[in-house]
């Protein structure tokens, strides 16, 4: 449960400049079963063993609050994108506890402002405070390591009783692991409009092991990427779910396609969009084949890369661009002609001499956009 403190001189701690950060995903999170895929309460216990055997997760849940849920996980990508701009700007002393802006958090992952959102907020972090995780994943198996994804949290509070700040204490089993060497990876802001669940999780699973993995991508087997999911349910339920998926195929940054093979359960294959594809455009519908002969092993891809930058272009309408589907996001409706907003952007990166490829062109777009007014 949070404490609570009143207003006394502290709100100067939280400052709101962090509303269009580089997001950032910590890189041991991406594949294994750590959370529930669904928004309702589940108690049932999540346990995974890989197939050598020589990784293990098990996840507990607090009989009041129930498991961390995927959802849930866009505080620990917030919190971890925070520490990483920390790192970015040289800080000497990076703090495991860190002071929160909740309205600008709230706005960093789409999600509406207001009292109910803060009563929500308040939720998500009380089953990350009480969910037990017990994994091996980083020390082998000689050594299992115990935690909760936050340590505490705790909460300032102005006269009207209106929560100003979070201040959120990261378990530092998640905070080492942001900041070691290639502890993150670069996530696509269009993550966080993914309604599902299942579709979240997949997107995680695709940039960990396809961002990287050239044009041939990552295949998987349906059972094993089961088993990988901790999903509710059984394997058929599963298969039935990931192959509306594939027909969808709409994850942001990622085609699907699914290999039928005879005789044998389904591969699924992950494959990067081309960067100039405007994020969760769907592809032509997916084609059913047999595996391609000499691709990679669903094992063979285990690496991935931060996304190439991307750059601002310099003349012409943006709508069937990635920032396009930026500006749809994030602009106030009724919505601004895309065409003028570019024009205005172009002029304010003039202005300001920024580079139409800087390296957080997307965020600093995404939050001009998300400060222009409504149209007339």
């Amino acid at each position: 449960m949070p404490q609570d403190y009143r207003e006394d001189g502290q709100v100067d701690l939280f400052l709101p400049q962090l509303t269009a950060l580089p997001l950032r995903d910590q890189r041991e999170t991406m594949e294994r079963p750590f959370f529930s895929l669904s928004k309702r309460k589940r108690l049932k216990p999540i346990d995974y063993v890989s197939p050598d055997r020589k990784v293990t997760v098990h996840v507990s849940a607090n009989s009041e609050y129930g498991l961390a849920t995927i959802y849930d996980l866009d505080i620990l990508i917030y919190c971890a994108s925070v520490l990483i701009e920390h790192k970015r700007r040289g800080a000497n002393d990076i703090p495991q506890t860190l002071n929160v802006v909740p309205y600008d958090m709230l706005r960093t992952l789409k999600r509406e402002v207001g009292g109910r959102a803060y009563d929500l907020l308040g939720n998500a972090l009380d089953r990350l405070q009480s969910t037990t995780v017990k994994t091996n994943i980083r020390s082998g198996d000689a050594v299992e390591t115990t935690f909760s994804w936050i340590d505490s949290y705790s909460q300032l509070k102005d006269r009207t009783g209106n929560v100003r700040g979070m201040r959120i204490t990261l378990a530092k089993w998640f905070y080492d692991g942001v900041l070691m060497e290639g502890g993150v990876l670069a996530i696509d802001p269009a993550y966080f409009s993914l309604t599902g669940g299942r579709e979240r999780w997949l997107y995680r699973v695709a940039r960990k092991h396809a961002g990287g993995a050239g044009t041939d991508g990552f295949a998987i087997s349906m059972p094993t990427l089961f088993e990988k999911s901790g999903a509710e349910g059984d394997y058929r339920r599963f298969k039935f779910e990931m192959t509306k998926i594939v027909r969808e195929n709409a994850l942001p940054g990622y085609a699907l396609e699914l290999e039928l093979r005879a005789e044998a359960e389904p591969f699924l294959r992950m494959v990067r969009r081309n960067l100039t594809s405007e994020p969760g455009a769907p592809s032509p519908a997916p084609v059913q084949t047999a595996p391609t002969p000499g691709r990679a092993t669903p094992s063979a891809q285990d690496k991935a890369i931060d996304e190439p930058p991307i750059a601002f272009p310099e003349y012409g309408h943006i709508a069937h661009s990635a920032f396009g589907a930026i500006a749809r996001a994030n602009l106030p409706e009724p919505q601004r002609d895309h065409g003028m907003v570019a024009d205005d952007f172009r002029s304010f990166l003039r202005q300001r001499e920024i580079a139409y490829d800087a390296r957080n062109i997307t965020q600093i777009f995404a939050t001009f956009c998300s400060k222009q007014r409504a149209a007339l």
